[in-house]
């Protein structure tokens, strides 16, 4: 398959499960992405397994994507994220080396634990807060779409991202998860 393939060309071959547009995609894309999920999960081996994941879940949703709503680019962006999201979330995804002493069980208690809380803090927030939130980190959305969604002005979108980063920071003692959402925001 030639490279001056673009885009729309590329994903009509792959929704025929062209194998070599598969590739094809993943030579242009899996930078950018790895680069997202790495950021993401901080674990350069479970990085590349969610890489893998992620481009299977593009092999098989490909007929969801619309290219009139967004950018490839987009799309998958989104997929990865909420591949790596998804991930983090589940305790028994979440690998812990036996050389490095790490007691699994109680890694698993605590990630849980962790995520309790950060949802009761953001159970916290005002219902604006919540939304912008849950659009932005739970589900995928740019700021650009998370503000359209809403039906806001962009500029009081990104308010509300920053005063419910500032409200989870006085509420919620895990620093790292704000310090990652702040590096995801700004």
């Amino acid at each position: 398959m030639p490279h001056h393939l673009d885009d729309i060309q590329i994903i009509n071959r792959l929704s025929k499960k062209d194998k070599d547009a598969l590739y094809l995609l993943y030579d242009k894309y899996s930078g950018a992405l790895y680069g997202v999920i790495v950021r993401m999960c901080r674990n350069q081996v479970l990085a590349e397994d969610l890489l893998q994941e992620t481009f299977i879940k593009i092999w098989q949703k490909i007929d969801s994507y619309d290219s009139s709503k967004g950018k490839f680019y987009t799309w998958a962006y989104r997929i990865a994220k909420n591949v790596t999201l998804n991930s983090l979330r589940k305790p028994d995804l979440l690998i812990q080396s036996e050389e490095l002493g790490v007691d699994t069980n109680k890694a698993q208690s605590e990630q849980k634990i962790d995520f309790n809380e950060l949802n009761g803090a953001i159970s916290k927030l005002e219902p604006h807060h919540q939304e912008a939130i849950s659009l932005v980190y739970f589900r995928g959305y740019t700021h650009r779409e998370a503000y359209q969604e809403m039906g806001v002005p962009l500029g009081t979108f990104k308010s509300y991202i920053r005063q419910a980063i500032q409200l989870l920071r006085e509420s919620y003692k895990h620093e790292l998860i704000i310090i990652w959402l702040l590096l995801e925001t700004f």
